[in-house]
């Protein structure tokens, strides 16, 4: 037994979600076989060409639909988005303005909102961590 699996290897899956892409998207060579860490490395510091077109047209996985619409991946799916979008999409999604996505930017806003409350509350209060909120 003399493998050479010395770099530490990640599933196609794993690395596709680091780099912020939808895994069926990517090239099958990618998905078919396993990408090491410095191979991870190397496609962030210098993406080819496949890697942009993803990261800029899409389809982006949920993850991201969700950030770039300003909600929660639970306001996806409770606005029935299930599926990657395209960035064509996501902006078509943004124009037409549905209502389960205003009220899902509003309440994304409230959370965000209470968490910084939260946050300035601890650090007024010296950032003891038995401290009450």
């Amino acid at each position: 037994m003399t493998s050479h699996q010395n770099a530490q290897t990640m599933k196609p899956a794993t690395a596709a979600k680091k780099l912020g892409v939808y895994l069926e998207a990517t090239p099958a060579e990618f998905r078919e076989g396993v990408v090491s860490r410095d191979e991870l490395n190397a496609l962030q510091a210098d993406p080819p060409e496949w890697l942009r077109e993803l990261r800029r047209n899409g389809p982006h996985p949920r993850p991201v639909v969700a950030a770039k619409l300003g909600v929660s991946i639970s306001g996806l799916a409770r606005g029935g988005i299930t599926e990657a979008l395209t960035t064509e999409q996501i902006e078509a999604l943004k124009a037409e303005s549905p209502e389960w996505l205003q009220k899902e930017r509003a309440t994304q806003a409230e959370v965000r909102k209470e968490a910084e409350r939260i946050k300035e509350k601890h650090t007024q209060q010296g950032g003891q961590p038995g401290a009450r909120s």
